[in-house]
């Protein structure tokens, strides 16, 4: 019986040898399938760049070919300027680069957008002889200023709409506000928030401390809800310290802040008399 069944075990083996051949996948041309695989010239040729990242030029951090291309642009104006010199419209006038001094009346929160109103401090005569009063002492500024503050930002953007003469009448402008030193916006306090931020930080870590404390005995059930919830907590956390770090910065100018309206268009007035109210 022993002889017998492994003359018959014998007579299965080529069978099976050719079905196990048949099933198993062919080698590789591409790979060699030897022992003699070579691992480091694998890596040098995926390291080798490619035709195509070869041929793009290597980037330039410090924008020379800008330059270079800046210094060697000619003009493209043509040499004669076609304006001609014009002569003022009028003696009462005031030219563009003058600056009225004023004081601020209301003061600014850029929390809001909102309205500004502003005093003249000093007469402003007219600019080509200085003789003329056109802007007495004590005419009002209307003007509004701009909320949008981005982060870093320390200086309020403020224009100057209109001219209240003490007399009644006005005139519509729009007109930068600058500082007295002529730098464009206000600038006198600003709250960038951090107070909130670190609150935030805080919440969120001692939220993460308490949720990781825990027995180390648990079971598998209890691991996987204190998992659950630390993950929870974190992220929480996480969308409360964004929502801070969100939160524009605040600048607030004070009233009887000194500003200065910058003129960027010649501004034809009529002369104020002197003995007026």
């Amino acid at each position: 019986m022993e002889a017998a069944a492994l003359a018959e075990e014998a007579a299965r083996a080529p069978l099976l040898f050719r079905l196990g051949n048949a099933a198993a996948p062919g080698p590789d041309p591409a790979r060699p399938t030897d022992a003699s695989f070579d691992l480091s010239s694998e890596l040098l040729a995926l390291a080798r760049p490619s035709p195509a990242a070869a041929a793009s030029p290597p980037p330039d951090p410090n924008l020379q070919s800008r330059k270079t291309a800046f210094a060697r642009d000619r003009a493209v104006s043509p040499t004669y300027n076609p304006d001609r010199v014009q002569d003022p419209l009028s003696p009462f006038q005031l030219m563009a680069g003058s600056l009225i001094p004023a004081s601020l009346i209301t003061g600014i929160n850029s929390d809001l957008p909102g309205t500004v109103i502003a005093q003249v401090t000093q007469n402003v005569y007219d600019t080509v002889r200085g003789q003329y009063l056109l802007i007495p002492q004590g005419s009002r500024l209307i003007g509004r200023y701009q909320s949008e503050i981005s982060f870093g930002q320390d200086r309020a953007l403020v224009v100057w709409d209109r001219i209240l003469m003490p007399d009644g009448s006005s005139i519509t402008i729009s007109e930068p506000g600058s500082d007295t030193a002529g730098y464009a916006g206000l600038k006198d306090w600003t709250d960038h928030h951090w107070d909130r931020v670190f609150a935030a930080a805080g919440l969120a870590t001692l939220l993460g401390i308490g949720a990781e404390l825990g027995p180390g005995e648990d079971g598998d059930i209890e691991r996987a809800i204190r998992r659950g919830t630390t993950d929870t907590i974190n992220e929480a956390g996480q969308r409360a310290v964004d929502r801070s770090l969100g939160v524009q910065p605040s600048i607030t100018i004070r009233p009887g802040w000194p500003v200065r309206v910058l003129v960027t268009k010649d501004l034809v007035l009529r002369p104020y008399p002197e003995t007026a109210p």
